[in-house]
């Protein structure tokens, strides 16, 4: 199915401008490369997961402009007829190379690389981004959230506190890669072939005489799959007694009654005293899900707390990422043909975490041989050979004295093709897919890098070419102020 038809004004007004400048100078077929990466990690997390990937070949195969779209254009006054002509004749037609959907990453690694004529590469930067940022946002901050959880399953019920209908759509796909089991969002799941849940809301209670007619007349409704929200008027004094008489109602029927949902209160305290009204009414199968306003942090506190929930229903902290809205990834040129060479390009800043790594680059992925465990990365140039049989030391990029050598280990190049030369030659997977690699792929770091709180800062280093290149380009560029 495809997600991502008729954007090809999802874009920012100066990219259409820069690419009509190319047009203007004769530049629109020059070659050129981009990176995207992120500078940081969102959540104060120790990894990022990349998501986002599924949705870019949408979007790169149905990346065409309509008539309607260049009469807008036209109507603008700032663009001539031939600019407009370019755009109806608009197709495609770089090479993409990228990391498999799922992948964990680190900042200043490439996720993207992007090799095209400018005028194509420049009008992708946007959507690219608008793209990768928010789904790579969302898939960890749910997967923080299910590492809080320590095996229960987290529940997605973001949808009427997310930023628009787009970003609940997505970002529901997105929170399930991240490791969550289930949405309540119904057209994501059509979508995306994901597992949809839901119970009742306090209105339904409300609407009843009483909660106990309310609960009853759902178990009439769900027999089989009765999960009733007990804090609507008193949890431990109504709630829970009336969902227990509603429950051994079932169980005289021959129905198993699946349990209760608290939406308030001290969780905590309320969980436990359910737990014991629950079991010593014979139900200790009965699962509890707890609710309201819950993100990792808080529920690593009823964690300690020793809570007795089984499940957790997120939204508003998930699907909004609340205490981190964004993921400031960026798309930068690395690259430029001259003469049929591709040169490296930098940029640099005061800032020299917005220094860029220059030149036509892949990623290694470090693992130690007897654990499996991810060691490292190492940002490289794409045409350098690491022989694996031989002992391979990396270095700090900034404090290179800080050295490290592997020697049981092996490579993965991170870096695979999506699109060459405008056609599609990426294998897609399902969201359950993408899913099951995301665990592998935590599963390979160490705990150390996916503690919640201040993490293990993962090794990101560059290969001593690339290092020297950079150093070289630095120094090239440097405008020394006049004595």
């Amino acid at each position: 199915m495809n997600e991502m038809k008729h954007l090809s004004l999802l874009t920012d007004f100066y990219q259409l401008t820069m690419m009509n400048g190319y047009l203007q100078n004769d530049m629109t077929d020059e070659i050129v490369v981009f990176d995207l990466f992120f500078r940081e990690n969102p959540c104060h997390s120790g990894y990022t997961i990349i998501a986002g990937i599924e949705q870019v070949i949408d979007y790169i195969e149905n990346l065409k402009f309509h008539e309607d779209e260049l009469s807008y254009l036209a109507s603008l006054g700032t663009f001539k007829e031939d600019f407009i002509d370019a755009l109806r004749n608009f197709k495609f037609s770089g090479t993409i190379y990228g990391v498999a959907e799922g992948t964990v990453m680190f900042p200043h690694e490439p996720i993207l690389r992007v090799k095209g004529t400018c005028f194509e590469t420049q009008l992708i930067e946007t959507a690219l981004l608008n793209v990768m940022n928010h789904q790579s946002l969302i898939a960890t901050k749910a997967a923080r959230i299910v590492t809080a959880a320590k095996g229960d399953p987290v529940f997605e019920f973001g949808l009427r506190r997310a930023q628009g209908p787009d970003a609940g759509v997505y970002g529901a796909r997105a929170a399930v890669i991240g490791g969550c089991s289930s949405t309540s969002n119904v057209l994501a799941g059509m979508k995306f072939d994901l597992t949809v849940v839901g119970t009742q809301a306090h209105s339904w209670i409300q609407k009843f005489p009483t909660e106990l007619e309310s609960f009853r007349a759902y178990a009439k409704a769900y027999p089989d799959d009765c999960l009733l929200l007990v804090d609507t008027y008193n949890t431990l004094e109504a709630g829970v007694p009336n969902a227990i008489t509603v429950f051994n109602e079932l169980r005289t029927q021959g129905h198993k009654p699946k349990g209760i949902r608290i939406d308030s209160g001290d969780i905590a305290y309320l969980s436990k005293q359910a737990r014991r009204m629950l079991d010593e009414a014979g139900f200790p199968d009965a699962i509890i899900v707890a609710s309201s306003d819950l993100d990792e942090d808080t529920i690593s506190a009823l964690k300690d707390q020793k809570a007795e929930i089984n499940g957790w229903g997120v939204g508003t902290n998930l699907i909004t990422s609340k205490n981190c809205p964004a993921l400031g990834g960026v798309y930068k040129l690395s690259a430029a043909e001259e003469d049929g060479e591709l040169v490296p390009k930098i940029k640099i800043s005061n800032n020299p975490e917005k220094i860029t790594n220059p030149g036509f680059k892949n990623v290694y992925r470090i693992y130690d041989e007897k654990t499996g465990k991810a060691q490292a990365d190492l940002i490289a140039l794409d045409d350098e050979v690491i022989d694996e049989d031989q002992p391979l030391t990396i270095f700090h990029p900034v404090y290179t004295w800080k050295q490290t050598t592997f020697t049981d280990y092996r490579l993965k190049k991170l870096l695979q093709p999506i699109f060459i030369d405008g056609e599609l030659v990426y294998q897609r997977q399902t969201t359950q897919q993408i899913k099951d690699k995301v665990s592998k792929e935590l599963d390979s770091l160490w705990p150390e890098y996916r503690r919640l709180t201040r993490p293990q800062i993962y090794k990101v280093d560059l290969s001593e070419a690339l290092w020297q290149l950079k150093q070289d380009l630095v120094n090239e560029n440097k405008v020394f102020p006049k004595k």
